[in-house]
């Protein structure tokens, strides 16, 4: 390598390195379009389903009253608590964030009983596979001392009720709540 070209990549490595340093650019609230409600109900839900880790057992909801964000729903990592609520305060347009998110219970029993229902519901043989695709799943399944409540969305009544079913074949369980919508 000629000194030329050994300056060149110690000048990429620095702007490389200055740019890391710097940490990730974030867009200010003036850069980014303001909108009516119905625009900014969208805007706090595409922020929310960006957030890493969140999971299947994770149930984020929210609430939009004029310039007011109410956070609510349970989540198993009280970072995911706090990460939503960061997210919502820098959407513009957002005045107030309420943060409401329950935190769950991290216990090894709980946990056990995350991954049954899981793989319960959305083995390679079930019905209900594809809903339990990623962490966009249509399906949340939220454990709280062994007690299961299913939110989300499915397409008919009859894998509603497919849901109840495999999530009852689960031992340990003490209750299951169906909240799931159909449509």
């Amino acid at each position: 390598m000629n000194i030329m070209n050994l300056k060149m990549h110690f000048a990429a490595a620095l702007l490389i390195a200055g740019s890391l340093l710097a940490g990730p650019a974030q867009a200010s609230k003036s850069s980014l379009p303001t909108a009516n409600q119905a625009g900014l109900s969208e805007t706090v839900r595409h922020q929310l389903a960006l957030l890493p880790f969140h999971t299947i057992f994770d149930n984020l909801q929210y609430r939009v009253e004029g310039d007011t964000v109410t956070l609510s729903g349970q989540v198993t990592r009280p970072a995911l608590s706090r990460d939503a609520e960061a997210v919502a305060k820098r959407v513009p347009g957002v005045a107030t964030v309420k943060n409401e998110i329950e935190i769950l219970p991290l216990g090894r029993f709980d946990n056990q009983i995350r991954f049954r229902v899981y793989h319960s519901l959305f083995n390679r043989n079930s019905a209900l596979f594809r809903y339990g695709v990623g962490a966009s799943s249509d399906i949340r399944i939220i454990v709280k001392n062994g007690h299961v409540t299913l939110v989300g969305n499915v397409s008919n009544e009859l894998d509603k009720k497919l849901a109840t079913f495999h999530t009852k074949t689960v031992s340990g369980i003490f209750s299951v709540t169906n909240n799931l919508q159909v449509g």
